[in-house]
């Protein structure tokens, strides 16, 4: 059950924005002090008492159980006074670097050992390169070798993407994939890749 209790929900504010992302434990607290509800796939909320008997019937197999009842683990709550949005600058740092190119080299695909990983800057710095989120990202040692301080195209490379700064949520803490369908209504791929102005 502890595990379950770890289990990562989407957090909206009261105007269905994704605004963070918080444990199984705390959404059931924000829930059983009424505030918050769950959000269901047909967009419907539930308070504590009818998710109680929503659960009843679910057949998820992510049920927490207690002496008198089983509870099942939510993906989404909707917070009923929280009102604000979230922050939207992300902190420029290797580990965001690491988290934005999914700790995988940009020119060959490769997932090595984070030792094996390296920021390479697109434009080198010896060409005038600045280390900024669009000129930086991950590639391991031999393709950081084999580019030296030439631009990708000099030597024969090609980037899988264009680094772009990420959105918030992509290097929040609690660092998630958006995999869950239900996320997806409140995350599309947009949201996610959006490029954040300064």
């Amino acid at each position: 059950m502890q595990s379950l209790l770890n289990e990562h929900v989407l957090v909206l504010n009261r105007h269905w924005t994704a605004v963070h992302v918080t444990t199984a434990r705390r959404a059931l607290v924000l829930l059983y002090g009424d505030h918050a509800k769950v959000v269901t796939e047909d967009y419907s909320t539930h308070d504590f008492g009818s998710w109680k008997e929503l659960s009843l019937a679910a057949e998820s197999i992510k049920m927490i159980t207690t002496p008198t009842y089983q509870l099942a683990i939510p993906e989404v709550i909707i917070l009923n006074q929280f009102h604000k949005f979230p922050p939207r600058q992300v902190k420029f740092s290797r580990k965001n670097i690491y988290i934005r190119d999914n700790y995988t080299c940009q020119y060959c695909g490769r997932q090595p050992s984070k030792e094996e990983l390296t920021i390479d800057h697109v434009v080198p710095r010896s060409h005038g390169g600045k280390t900024t989120w669009e000129n930086v990202l991950l590639a391991c040692v031999r393709c950081n070798t084999r580019k030296g301080s030439k631009l990708a195209a000099e030597a024969g490379m090609t980037m899988l993407s264009k680094p772009v700064k990420p959105h918030w949520l992509a290097c929040s803490q609690f660092h998630v994939q958006a995999a869950n369908t239900l996320w997806q209504k409140f995350i599309d791929s947009a949201y996610w890749n959006s490029t954040l102005q300064e």
